[in-house]
């Protein structure tokens, strides 16, 4: 018996899918030696990465065919830009196309990411959606794999696609979360959380809580040949529902907290060993102190004289002439504090989850209803209690939602009237199939605030803005976002502010329109890089899947 561990966290990422495929079938995929780097990096003063970060291999686990990815944590902070999601997403698209054509093809992703390369920007935020689109629907055909070893853990949007996969695995070094600490701090203050408290953060998000908490499935020792085994356990077994869609049960769950205290790590697991699937969170949705946002006004106006929903005061859902309208909102009154002007928190995540499902469970068998999200977040809630209870899983749950609404059929349309930031717009906005937006300077779209985003970057606000003159993916402004392909509509001459009844009227047109032509189109999302601004803007989105499906 080896006593010897072979550990899988000291390895880089090209030897740590080598050690986990089957002996000798390790075949990369775009290696270093073709030569596809990151465009976006030296105009910045960056040296760019001859794999850009991340590696895709094919080979075999267990004896059957299968794709693993793994992100290099020790380049940019194991950051997803242009280049390193699309390959990430490509990979999944392929072996997507294998499973559909009965040729089984398993997945496996290993993370060591802080989420979007922020001198990327919205470059990376595009294809973090991308390769949850892809998870949901390969997840379908068989599970998909996450292993957390440490390092780095996994935190931002790549996090929100741990929390689709069918199974993960983690170290007890493995910290999984939506908003690093670091940033926590920045965003909310060192009260809330502070970064330098290691043990605290562990105690918070590492692999032994997150196993406790029941937000990953597996806690292993960092050795290959256990990780390995585990890995090959989680086929042979099967897996059972996933967390994202397990919608009543975290619900439930949220209902027995209070955060009126500080909730610690024990009592958080105490509480979730008590909670039940009984009940769903129930808030009036009406107070005398509710505020209407921009996006909340634009919700009402469109579904007026419609009934609305009253299960929770931060989320709007109502029905008008065969739409399900859905719109995030502020809440001064939320139970979650880190969540009360709009941001899409814990309790947000996985209501919006819920009302898309009632749509889909409706709609089986019969028509597929259209979906309409209206995008006015100005970010995730960034919190101490929002990282312990995983807020990364409630985005999750409500991409999930969405990315299944629309690849069974319904058209998923959003319209961008506000701020679409970070992590609540790829909970709330970019798994739809058509995406239209106001043409205002209050129309803002990125992955970070200004201030956070150089500090973490160490740039100044100055430099930060001077590069967003030479990779408009960094800008914030959504003409610069345009111009990225994603776009289907950017709507001028309406008073996004304060709109008429002739400019809600010319919207409900457009909105009509889109759905109209998502009703003759594929329910993917390939159409954004086959638009001018995408063949040309996302060129290297492109390039890296065509050289995929070459060596494939």
């Amino acid at each position: 018996m080896n006593m010897l561990k072979d550990s899988l966290v000291e390895k880089y990422a090209r030897d740590r899918v080598r050690s986990l495929l089957d002996e000798g079938t390790f075949k990369e995929l775009i290696n270093p030696f073709d030569g596809v780097e990151s465009p976006h990096l030296r105009d910045q003063g960056i040296v760019p990465q001859s794999d850009d970060g991340v590696v895709v291999a094919k080979g075999k686990i267990d004896g059957v065919q299968a794709v693993m990815i793994a992100i290099e944590g020790n380049f940019q902070g194991g950051g997803i830009g242009e280049v390193s999601g699309a390959k990430i997403a490509g990979a999944l698209e392929l072996a997507l196309e294998e499973n559909k054509k009965g040729h089984m093809t398993r997945a496996a992703l290993i993370f060591d990411t802080g989420g979007v390369r922020l001198q990327e920007a919205n470059y990376g935020l595009l294809s973090i959606s991308e390769i949850g689109s892809a998870i949901v629907a390969l997840r379908q055909y068989v599970p998909v794999v996450g292993v957390v070893p440490g390092k780095v853990g996994s935190f931002g949007g790549m996090s929100i696609n741990s929390g689709l996969l069918s199974s993960i695995i983690a170290t007890k070094e493995g910290r999984i979360g939506l908003n690093g600490p670091e940033v926590v701090e920045l965003e909310a203050g060192i009260e809330e959380v502070d970064s330098k408290d290691r043990q605290g953060i562990w105690g918070m998000i590492g692999g032994e809580q997150r196993l406790a908490m029941g937000l990953i499935d597996h806690l292993v020792d960092d050795d290959v040949d256990q990780i390995k085994e585990c890995i090959h356990g989680v086929y042979k077994n099967g897996v059972g529902q996933p967390r994202s869609n397990q919608v009543e049960r975290y619900l439930s769950f949220l209902q027995s907290v209070s955060v009126e205290e500080k909730v610690s790590p024990i009592q958080a697991r105490k509480l979730w060993e008590n909670s039940s699937n009984i009940e769903d969170l129930s808030e009036s949705s009406v107070g005398s102190n509710q505020l209407l946002t921009r996006g909340a006004r634009w919700f009402k106006q469109l579904t007026e004289g419609a009934e609305e929903k009253n299960e929770l005061s931060s989320v709007l859902c109502a029905d008008k002439g065969g739409i399900r309208y859905l719109c995030v909102t502020a809440n001064p009154e939320a139970s979650f504090y880190r969540a009360k002007d709009g941001e899409v928190g814990l309790v947000e995540g996985w209501k919006l989850a819920k009302y898309i499902r009632e749509v889909i469970e409706a709609d089986n068998g019969r028509e597929k209803r259209p979906i309409v999200a209206i995008v006015d977040v100005p970010s995730q809630a960034y919190g101490y209690h929002e990282e312990l209870f995983g807020i990364h899983q409630a985005l999750a749950a409500s991409v999930d939602a969405y990315a299944t609404a629309r690849q069974a059929g319904h058209p998923v349309i959003s319209l961008v009237v506000g701020k679409a930031i970070s992590g609540a717009f790829l909970a709330h906005g970019l798994q739809s199939n058509r995406i239209l937006a106001l043409d205002d300077d209050a129309v803002n779209v990125h992955v970070m605030s200004k201030q956070s985003a150089a500090k973490i970057t160490r740039r100044t606000i100055q430099e930060l803005e001077e590069a967003t003159g030479k990779v408009p993916a960094m800008a914030y402004d959504v003409r610069s976002f345009s111009t990225l392909g994603i776009l289907d509509d950017l709507i001028e001459g309406v008073n996004g502010e304060a709109p008429t009844f002739e400019d809600v009227q010319f919207i409900h047109s457009k909105i009509s329109y889109a759905i109209n032509e998502v009703r003759y189109s594929t329910p993917d999302l390939s159409h954004r890089l086959k638009s001018d601004f995408g063949t040309k803007n996302r060129a290297f989105s492109v390039k890296v899947r065509e050289l995929l499906r070459e060596q494939w």
